[in-house]
């Protein structure tokens, strides 16, 4: 029986993850569950699966759920829960599934805690992909990827385990919904409009990203700490069918894709259950239904938070971490209509200008006090943008 935390367990992909434990419940149980202010399905959830702890994040939320957690179970409060539930458990892999940077402490504290990481956030790579690798690598702990795409690539490279043969890695991108849209048109959309993925159901702030396909430009860095690669040996596809999720290209040029239906369920079984492939909750492939499988390049002009991420990357250092933090003020000014679809990738390379961009990242706190700090600078070019 392998024991299964999960931190963010309200949301999407949290409530995925106990759909596959529900399913495989003679392999998979659940020692930590955490949220943030969903309070009234954080206690169903509790009482369904009677973790060893739980917490809730929010203040005012914990306190109204904390007197309704059943007797014996262990629960926390406020901003440390998350790393508590992480390493205080008696687990065996932790299911990051907190959107943002906020998912950066829950992941070093299981990696000390000497838990595997089954990672759905990565803002902890694109923040502190060294200091996370290294620790890591030094503690023996193994971190399996997600995210649809990094699930696709490490199953592709199975095949190449050591990596001998790799030569390039292929993300495959939907392209978003304003794929087919000229420059003009983007520049006015408004965020309901944004917020209509044509293939996922995600939350609101990976929706916006897939929109300006930051989330693909965060996804190459991402790549580039999981499988030990360089930016000139990872590239974009805009396969807007979301069918390959994925694919590696060998030195003898063949190449291997996964495919599947879209559905998150799929990844995250595998990083639970790996090196296992047991029946799926999700439905089978169904090659007769499709009609076509295209494939197109990215378009940096209308798109420019894809060249915005390769700056970081080849920067390195702290500007991932500028780039990240500048990203999710922008995200959530725009949705809150503040500002423009256009303005986002503008704030976020006014951000990576500044000259603290070039500092080199040498510990978490490092990285917490630079995030802190372009997300002031960044809230301040937004009051200034619109006096």
């Amino acid at each position: 029986m392998k024991r299964v935390a999960v931190l963010g367990s309200t949301g999407f992909i949290g409530r995925e993850t106990l759909d596959v434990v529900r399913m495989h419940s003679d392999k998979l149980c659940v020692s930590a569950l955490t949220a943030h202010r969903n309070t009234k399905l954080f206690l169903e959830q509790v009482a369904e699966f009677r973790p060893e702890v739980c917490g809730v994040t929010d203040p005012a939320a914990a306190e109204e759920v904390r007197a309704q957690i059943p007797e014996g179970i262990r629960f926390y409060a406020g901003a440390d829960a998350i790393e508590a539930c992480a390493g205080d458990a008696q687990t065996d892999i932790v299911t990051v599934a907190i959107v943002g940077i906020a998912g950066l402490p829950a992941v070093m504290a299981g990696i000390r805690a000497g838990h595997d990481i089954a990672l759905a956030n990565k803002e902890a790579l694109i923040t502190g992909g060294a200091l996370v690798v290294r620790e890591a690598r030094e503690r023996n702990v193994r971190i399996l990827p997600v995210d649809s795409e990094h699930s696709a690539i490490f199953q592709c490279l199975q095949a190449n385990r050591d990596r001998t043969y790799l030569e390039k890695i292929l993300l495959t991108a939907s392209g978003g919904p304003f794929r087919t849209w000229t420059r003009e048109q983007i520049a006015a959309v408004t965020p309901e409009q944004a917020l209509k993925h044509p293939t996922w159901n995600m939350g609101a702030k990976i929706t916006i990203d897939s929109a300006t396909m930051m989330n693909k430009g965060l996804e190459i860095m991402e790549a580039g700490w999981l499988f030990g690669v360089a930016r000139d040996r990872i590239q974009v596809v805009v396969h807007p069918q979301s069918i390959i999720h994925s694919a590696v290209m060998f030195s003898d040029h063949s190449v291997i894709a996964q495919m599947g239906v879209a559905d998150m369920r799929i990844p995250i079984q595998y990083a639970l259950l790996y090196p296992e492939r047991p029946a799926s909750p999700a439905q089978a492939l169904d090659l007769f239904s499709l009609s076509a499988l295209t494939f197109e390049r990215p378009d940096e002009e209308r798109f420019p938070c894809l060249k915005l991420a390769t700056q970081a990357m080849l920067e390195g250092g702290l500007a991932p971490t500028v780039l990240n933090a500048a990203n999710e003020i922008a995200v959530e000014a725009f949705l809150d209509h503040r500002i423009g679809f256009y303005e986002i990738p503008e704030l976020i390379g006014e951000m990576l200008s500044l000259r603290q961009a070039q500092e080199r990242a040498v510990d978490i706190e490092t990285v917490y006090e630079t995030d802190r700090r372009i997300r002031a600078a960044a809230g301040e070019a937004i009051r200034r943008r619109h006096n």
